[in-house]
């Protein structure tokens, strides 16, 4: 009874215990909106308080086209930090890295894509918020709750999209991290692989390693070549060795006939001794392409009948495919060489060399690429068959030699020749070096590093070396070929009277000498763009891609980054070429200001150059400020450019200034103008042109002076016609003392009354000069409407007088002679008779030409 009691007491107890809990887990829900309460009914009690979390909800949201471009940086971000812990992770093959590094170069891409494309809208943000001024300092007036509300709004915008403008720059620059690691850890693996070291090719323990793997290779060899019979039987009908037999008696058809092909179609005349350049780069280019072409399209042929037929195992498709690209490969060293040597016509050979040299290189050169395409072959059944690696390296290293046995034969068969030529020319002569030494000595050289390694047991560096010796041999030719076909068909087909040249300049209006330099600069850019693509594709077998270089170019290209400042060329260029448009429109501006609109005004002369002039200072501030926009330069960092530039200005560039400023003097005050009469200095002319630096004045003889405008600013200018175009005639008349004054005085003022062109008002007057011991000097001034006539009507009035004189019995004293050094000059007057025979020497025009 009493254990029921205390079991009954238990059970209370637990039950009472887990009502009041349910109790509490009831009421806790409900405390909060009770809880809560207050603070909503706060906002009634006062309504002023409700504007403050308007204002302050656009700093905490985030727009929906931001939160999709971070969602897409992050998944970029996801996928970079999984290739960065896979690359840390383990050791990974050439291969695999450079598949990674090919899937991060879209990322890049994207990334860059993104980041380009938040910058407008970011500067966008920025002038608006900048359009607001200043927030207030303290006690100051605050702004009215639309401009603060409008504020945090145009804030919030600013840091939103930079903030995700620099979280894409800082995954751009994890991107490109790990796309230089990738590369070091290529370049890396190349260099261990290169100078990995084994046993030599002499050495004892290599042999007994190979003679031990022989019968093991041997039994590997039966078993891949067992599967391929199998493979072969499987496979095997009568449709399937009807294609073998056509694609491969089209490949044998294409690979044979070649050396027939190209003669019919390309024709190399030995008659012809002296053909064009152009005809013989025709004829090589066809030589390339007509021999080197079938072998290639058979190889593809034989290839694509194998693989539809599917009668290659897996093992064996790297043999096959080793085989027939070396049978192309053959063939095209062998046109290479035909193409640019041509060994069986001298007269059309782009390179000069002796026709023993270039049938000696043609044959060496098909030998070293069979050599190496055995070697290639032989290399391949060791992949297929997994052969051992002491078998492996004997293998490259036997080729190695060979390679390097052939090429060592070639540069001494090239020396025996000259010294046989040496010999039967006599004693030795010195001569200039030529570039045929240094390459065979570079040759002897590479020749002694390949058997070198090939000894000392780095066989993979003597593999390398000959193979990149071929290779840069092949795209050495290739690029001499192509930089001839550039220079010919590119600055030859615009050089002179050629028939393109005559169509543009018919159809364009340009001329030759133009079209000479557009073919120059654009053989030159062709040049530069076949060397760049010959380097890149000599440094490809050295783990250095094109990627690498286009990416340092895009980056320079398209901008990076020096501290806060972004240099881009891109910008820069489009800058020059906004520049360069704003010039050239203010130049048609000038033009038309200059041949139409000012013409028609009745401005005078030099007004119309001042207009001209200050219209072209005002489109080029104009398109350099546009310019320096577009470049992001404000005028702030103008202004710091220009402080920085002060101190150049005050000591360097003082007289230039000086100069310009002088310029600028002339246009405004115009104390001259183009087309007035100066005298500056022992210099007089014509004003002609008002230039930012000098001035050019024409003289009488057509003779320029170029003379410093601030020289005509502090210096005494002369200006013969400041005020009106009136001009002074000056007409100077000797008579003999015995002569008549009067009468000599009226014939001089009617000779000036008489021309047309004297002015009357004021009236012409002569004066009385002096008295000498033998003549009268008269003195005749007279005025002209413009002073450009003045040394025209000086003329017409001496001839006038001179004709009054010789009708009135009146001569003209000739000058008396220089008195010689020690004697007393003479003081004898001419006698009578001879006055009448005297001549108008001592005439003499005293006014402006």
């Amino acid at each position: 009874m009493k254990r029921l009691l205390r079991a009954a007491a238990i059970a209370l107890s637990i039950a009472a215990s887990g009502t009041s809990y349910a109790q509490q887990a009831q009421t806790s829900p409900n405390t909060q909106p009770q809880a809560q309460a207050p603070a909503s009914a706060q906002p009634q009690a006062a309504p002023q308080a409700a504007p403050a979390p308007a204002a302050a909800a656009p700093a905490t949201s985030i727009s929906a086209e931001t939160k999709a471009v971070r969602a897409k940086l992050d998944g970029f971000k996801a996928d970079l930090d999984q290739k960065e812990a896979a690359i840390q992770g383990r050791t990974m093959s050439d291969a695999d890295l450079q598949n990674i590094r090919v899937q991060i170069e879209p990322i890049i891409a994207e990334i860059r894509t993104v980041v380009d494309e938040l910058t407008p809208k970011l500067e966008a943000s920025k002038q608006r918020l900048t359009q607001l001024g200043p927030k207030p300092d303290k006690g100051q007036p605050e702004e009215s709750a639309d401009v603060a509300r409008d504020r945090a709004e145009r804030e919030a915008a600013v840091a939103e999209l930079d903030e995700t403008q620099r979280l894409g720059r800082a995954l751009l620059v994890q991107a490109e991290q790990l796309n230089t690691q990738i590369g070091d850890l290529r370049r890396a693996g190349f260099t261990r692989a290169l100078f990995e070291q084994s046993d030599g090719v002499f050495s004892p323990n290599l042999w007994m390693n190979v003679v031990q793997a022989v019968p093991r290779e041997l039994r590997a060899l039966g078993i891949v070549l067992g599967d391929a019979l199998e493979q072969l039987r499987r496979s095997t009908s009568l449709g399937v060795l009807l294609l073998l037999g056509l694609s491969i008696g089209a490949a044998i058809a294409l690979y044979v006939g070649r050396r027939s092909i190209a003669p019919r179609l390309v024709r190399r005349d030995p008659a012809v001794t002296d053909p064009s350049r152009r005809s013989r780069l025709l004829a090589a280019l066809g030589v390339l392409i007509l021999g080197a072409a079938p072998a290639i399209a058979g190889s593809w042929i034989v290839w694509v009948a194998f693989d539809s037929a599917d009668i290659v195992p897996p093992r064996l498709e790297q043999i096959v495919r080793a085989l027939l690209s070396g049978l192309a490969f053959i063939a095209f060293v062998r046109a290479l060489i035909d193409a640019i040597l041509a060994p069986d016509h001298t007269s059309w050979r782009l390179i000069p060399v002796r026709d023993a040299s270039a049938v000696r290189i043609m044959s060496f050169s098909v030998t070293l690429a069979t050599v190496m395409v055995a070697g290639k072959v032989i290399e391949a059944f060791n992949t297929a068959i997994a052969a051992a690696l002491p078998v492996t390296v004997m293998t490259r290293a036997i080729f190695a030699l060979a390679e390097a046995f052939v090429f060592a034969e070639l540069l001494r068969r090239f020396a025996a020749r000259e010294t046989q030529d040496e010999a039967c020319l006599g004693p030795y002569v010195a001569q200039d070096v030529d570039i045929g030494g240094p390459l065979r000595s570079l040759g002897w050289f590479l020749v002694a590093l390949v058997v070198g390694s090939a000894i000392g047991g780095y066989v993979a560096l003597a593999s390398f070396v000959i193979d990149q010796a071929v290779w840069i041999s092949i795209v050495v030719a290739l690029l001499v070929l192509c930089i001839a076909l550039a220079d010919e068909f590119i600055g030859g087909s615009l050089r002179g009277q050629t028939r393109l040249a005559t169509a543009l300049q018919a159809n364009t209006g340009l001329r030759r000498r133009s079209l000479e330099q557009i073919g120059v600069l654009g053989s030159g850019v062709a040049r530069l763009a076949l060397i760049i693509v010959g380097i890149l594709l000599v440094l490809a077998p050295w783990g250095i891609e094109s990627t690498d270089v286009t990416g340092s170019l895009r980056a320079v290209f398209f901008g990076f980054n020096v501290g806060d400042v972004t240099i881009s060329l891109s910008s820069i260029l489009l800058a020059a070429l906004l520049f360069a448009a704003g010039f050239a429109v203010t130049r048609l501006i000038q033009r038309w200001l200059n041949n139409t609109f000012l013409p028609a005004t009745d401005l005078d002369a030099g007004l119309r150059n001042s207009i001209s002039t200050a219209a072209g200072y005002v489109g080029i501030i104009t398109a350099g400020v546009i310019a320096f926009t577009y470049l992001g330069l404000s005028l702030e960092r103008v202004t710091i450019v220009a402080g920085a530039l002060s101190v150049g200005i005050g000591f360097g560039l003082q007289s230039i200034v000086n100069n310009f400023i002088s310029g600028l003097i002339l246009l405004w005050e115009r104390p001259i103008r183009v087309g007035d009469l100066v005298v500056v200095g022992d210099g007089e002319g014509y004003v002609r042109r008002i230039n930012v630096r000098s001035t050019e004045i024409q003289a009488f003889d057509r003779s320029t002076l170029i003379v410093p405008n601030s020289n005509l600013i502090s210096g005494i200018v002369r200006n013969r016609v400041r005020n009106d175009r009136v001009g002074r005639v000056l007409v100077s008349v000797p008579v003999p003392r015995a002569s008549d004054p009067d009468q000599v005085a009226e014939i001089m003022r009617k000779a000036a009354l008489a021309h047309r062109e004297v002015m009357s008002e004021p009236a012409p007057r002569v004066l009385f000069k002096k008295v000498t011991e033998n003549t009268i000097d008269f003195d005749l001034i007279s005025f002209v409407d413009d002073i450009d006539a003045a040394g025209r009507v000086s003329s017409d009035i001496y001839f006038e007088i001179f004709r009054g004189l010789r009708k009135a019995g009146i001569g003209v004293p000739a000058p008396a002679p220089a008195p010689e050094p020690d004697e007393e000059p003479q003081d004898k007057a001419p006698k009578a008779e001879e006055k009448e025979d005297e001549t108008l020497t001592l005439l003499k025009d005293k006014t402006p030409a």
